[in-house]
């Protein structure tokens, strides 16, 4: 990514903060060239005490400073916001948004013709810079501009690229699915718990672990359930506490709450 590019964020929440950081860590752009909003001077003031950057309170002054405008709001804010930002927004800008549920073909109706638009779904373990984002690209964007998104977003974690009408299933998965996981992790600890192991050890047990587990998946690069049957001995423990999840439909569960979030997410923009 050419380094002299200049980032504006419209939001400097707590996901934009995350962001940002990443990026100035990994150096992507320096932090001068950084600019971001809030919607009061205390907020702002807070905001750019925490990053390092410039935090105005005015959209349009970020937006005429610089070339790739990230929309860090609320989905149900997004068309507001565009609309403020219209006449700012010409063809040689890239205008980003993480808003979950927003379509690219609904942000390029509320701006002027042919501006280049690209979407993304990222999730909170950005703030340690493991996060997971996914980006689509809009009727006018180009691959390059999608290049240089995934730049700015692998300063926070991974990212891939996927068709637009996948996004919302990215959602089910990664966006929601630290929840999830969290729901996990206190679930395994609580059985820990049950069977006389402190609450902290158990958890510190359960967190590690799921760690361990999505780091054999992500680096052997083996499907999971080869994985799960190299731990699986017959007669053994884990075979018992496998049949116990079968048992009470713990994988359908799974699916299903994907299925559910994946359908929510479709209907926020």
């Amino acid at each position: 990514m050419d380094k002299q590019k200049k980032l504006g964020f419209i939001g400097a929440g707590t996901m934009a903060k995350a962001i940002i950081k990443g990026i100035v860590s990994s150096e992507v752009v320096p932090k001068e060239n950084i600019k971001a909003s809030e919607v009061s001077p205390e907020l702002a003031q807070k905001a750019s005490e925490q990053t390092g950057v410039q935090v105005v309170t005015d959209n349009k002054e970020v937006a005429v400073f610089s070339d790739i405008i990230i929309l860090c709001v609320k989905p149900y804010s997004v068309e507001t916001v565009l609309s403020e930002l219209k006449d700012a927004v010409t063809k040689d800008k890239l205008v980003v948004s993480i808003a979950a549920g927003v379509s690219t073909g609904s942000m390029e109706k509320a701006l002027n013709p042919e501006i280049p638009v690209i979407r993304v779904m990222p999730n909170t373990p950005a703030l340690i810079r493991e996060g997971m984002s996914a980006v689509c690209k809009g009727e006018h964007a180009s691959q390059r501009d999608i290049k240089t998104v995934m730049e700015i977003f692998k300063a926070v974690g991974r990212c891939i690229e996927v068709e637009e009408k996948l996004i919302n299933a990215v959602t089910g998965i990664s966006g929601s699915g630290p929840a999830f996981m969290y729901l996990v992790i206190d679930a395994l600890s609580d059985g820990g718990v049950k069977m006389g192991l402190k609450k902290e050890t158990a958890i510190e047990l359960a967190a590690q672990t799921a760690i361990g587990a999505a780091k054999m998946v992500l680096e052997t690069g083996k499907h999971p359930a080869v994985l799960k049957d190299e731990v699986t001995t017959p007669g053994g423990c884990t075979i018992a506490g496998l049949s116990v999840m079968e048992n009470e439909h713990v994988r359908s569960a799974l699916i299903k709450t994907v299925q559910e979030t994946t359908n929510i997410a479709s209907g926020l923009g």
